[in-house]
């Protein structure tokens, strides 16, 4: 049984305690990566918000994607570079995919990208999730936020074994797509 919150207290504890500042930019979820944040303690302190890009347009005009696929690395990385802009954060976190029923883009229904951008850092990874859309829905917010999570987490830890680094402003993609 898939639990879409069971991450956000964890993230809620090290956004507070290391000043990360959060939002979301979301396709396949649909604004249910951002409703688990804002339900994390203190919320209103570090959760900026979320963009919900189910629509080329929004995508392309708000978020900055550039036309073409979207059930796609790419996508899914400019949709976290475009959130991180946006809402000012330092720690972004998208989604894309197809949910299902059936294939999208000539992708399975199932398949998920989710990009993490934490304070310059950046990886997209690609999953595959059964079930159905709804089912789906909620494990893709799960593995967001636990992907979001690992990734604070290593900032964090980064940054505790070299203290006087200081913490990159740009965003740098690090690391490309990953089947973890």
């Amino acid at each position: 049984m898939t639990d879409p919150t069971k991450y956000v207290e964890d993230i809620a504890e090290l956004a507070k305690e290391h000043g990360f500042t959060l939002g979301a930019a979301e396709s396949l979820t649909g604004g249910a990566v951002a409703s688990a944040l804002a339900r994390g303690s203190g919320a209103a302190t570090w959760f900026h918000g979320g963009v919900v890009s189910y629509a080329r347009i929004v995508k392309y005009d708000v978020l900055g994607v550039t036309p073409g696929p979207l059930i796609s690395e790419q996508c899914a990385l400019e949709m976290c570079e475009g959130a991180a802009r946006l809402l000012k954060v330092d720690c972004a976190v998208s989604t894309t995919g197809a949910g299902g029923p059936g294939p999208e883009e000539g992708q399975p229904e199932g398949t998920l990208y989710v990009a993490v951008m934490v304070r310059g850092n950046v990886t997209v990874h690609r999953m595959e999730i059964d079930g159905d859309p709804g089912e789906v829905v909620e494990s893709a917010t799960e593995q967001a936020l636990g992907l979001l999570l690992k990734a604070m987490t290593e900032a964090v830890d980064r940054r505790d074994a070299d203290p006087g680094e200081p913490a990159p402003d740009a965003i740098a993609v690090s690391g490309a797509l990953t089947d973890d």
